[in-house]
């Protein structure tokens, strides 16, 4: 296996704490200890119309851990061997998205919020949004 390349069952989904209250609720995260890395950039996707998809790109050095804040949609993993598909639709859940996975999400539903904690700086050069670029560079020829 190229070290580049996890498999779509090292994308961990989380349980994140949460913190009851009659007033509401909270979820608190913290580096390396709810999630498995520092958070060095944290941005969300909102205003997708029920049905929709985002995403289809992978990583190279980018860890990415993914939240329905809001709402519900699925996340369709690809390793370039093995598609996985998780629904994330509750705040205190969370879905850890090593580099090297393929990722789209997908079926938004209305009003969704998805919170992403990332673990570099945005850097275009780490995006591969090409699924040949990605499966040469998975798969490089030997």
């Amino acid at each position: 296996m190229h070290p580049r390349n996890p498999s779509v069952y090292d994308c961990s989904i989380y349980e994140l704490p949460k913190i009851k209250n009659r007033a509401g609720n909270i979820t608190p995260v913290h580096n390396d200890i709810e999630i498995p890395f520092a958070i060095k950039r944290v941005f969300y996707l909102y205003d997708i119309p029920g049905g929709e998809s985002r995403g289809a790109h992978s990583h190279k050095a980018c860890h990415q851990f993914l939240i329905a804040t809001s709402g519900s949609f699925e996340v369709l993993l690809d390793d370039s061997k093995t598609r996985r598909t998780v629904q994330l639709n509750r705040p205190y859940i969370g879905l850890h998205i090593p580099p090297g996975i393929w990722a789209s999400e997908i079926n938004f539903s209305s009003g969704s919020i998805c919170l992403v904690l990332a673990s570099n700086y945005y850097d275009e050069s780490d995006y591969i949004r090409d699924y040949q670029e990605y499966l040469s560079y998975i798969n490089p020829p030997k």
